[in-house]
């Protein structure tokens, strides 16, 4: 038996990005797959006045099970009321692969999916998404589709090698394919090791700087789609004070380096409407949770560390909504 996301109190996309679009800021997309996450994103969204897309990868469905996290969805509708915003919220596969995983998403309660064919050639990802298309919009629900390979790894979404988006090929893909937005290649990559450091210039204080976006790409997509949702994904930051936190307290991360904050707001203030962000949130929480651990190490019960986690990880969120993202009072 199916469900809908407007029984659950969601909403899809559509009025979220024409918002976004036109108000110059990006809507925040956080992945989740625990309640200390959908605690955190709903605290610092009502808190923010924010609208949100809670993203659930294939990865996560498998870990919480898909059951359990439609109905957190349907508990963060209420919790937003009960702390006192009735915030825009949608819930969204991340990186769906298969017809078959998205039909299962839209028939449980999603109001949008992601149908990432990026992995196929043009012309199959155009025949897949299409079919994902037809199927969610007979059911009201927004569809992404991917243009461009990212690099890095990030839940069950692996690649070696980042390939840019051709700006000449979006205009076919949106067209036969009828998507809602449309997520690009532009220098975004998964994980929190997202550039090598041979990639990357250092700084005199030896920080490792990575290569620019390419906003010449993302401005001649806009050229060819003006006014059409464009999606960034691999958005993650990586703060270095969470590298320096988790390495301190017995981490191992090496050579972190995630995309610059200023450069998110100004891809933000363009067409771009939606920006993934996840490693972040991990490394805030990870920070936390291994500082209660070295500091207080009889510690035992989970509420003792995973609170504190939860409480880094919506100071986080709050700052993403208020000073990168620009969607801090748009709910």
């Amino acid at each position: 038996m199916s469900t809908s996301y407007k029984d659950l109190g969601l909403v899809n996309t559509t009025e979220m990005f024409a918002k976004a679009v036109e108000g110059g800021y990006a809507v925040p997309a956080y992945n989740f797959n625990n309640l200390e996450q959908l605690q955190a994103i709903i605290q610092a969204c009502v808190e923010t006045k924010s609208p949100v897309i809670l993203q659930v990868s294939a990865g996560a469905r498998k870990y919480a099970n898909s059951n359990l996290l439609r109905n957190m969805a349907r508990g963060a509708v209420e919790y937003a009321k009960e702390l006192g915003c009735e915030i825009p919220i949608a819930l969204h596969l991340d990186h769906g692969d298969t017809f078959e995983l998205c039909k299962d998403c839209v028939d449980s309660g999603f109001s949008s999916v992601m149908i990432d064919g990026s992995h196929h050639s043009f012309e199959e990802n155009i025949v897949l998404t299409k079919k994902v298309v037809e199927y969610a919009h007979a059911n009201g629900v927004t569809v992404e589709g991917e243009l461009g390979v990212l690099a890095g790894v990030e839940d069950d979404v692996v690649a070696e090698q980042s390939h840019y988006t051709k700006p000449e090929e979006v205009i076919e893909f949106v067209t036969r394919t009828g998507v809602d937005s449309l997520a690009i290649s532009i220098g975004t990559s998964h994980g929190a090791n997202k550039f090598t450091p041979d990639q990357c210039t250092r700084n005199a204080d030896g920080v490792l700087i990575p290569p620019p976006l390419r906003f010449d790409i993302l401005e001649e997509i806009e050229a060819q789609l003006p006014g059409f949702p464009i999606v960034l994904h691999g958005s993650s930051s990586v703060p270095q004070e969470d590298v320096e936190t988790i390495n301190k307290f017995g981490g191992a991360l090496k050579d972190s380096v995630g995309i610059p904050e200023e450069q998110l707001r100004k891809a933000a203030k363009s067409a771009v409407c939606k920006i993934n962000i996840d490693s972040d949130g991990r490394l805030a929480m990870t920070a936390a949770i291994r500082k209660v651990f070295v500091e207080k190490p009889g510690e035992f019960d989970p509420r003792k560390y995973l609170g504190p986690a939860r409480d880094a990880l919506k100071v986080l969120y709050m700052h993403k909504n208020t000073s990168v993202l620009g969607s801090a009072n748009k709910a």
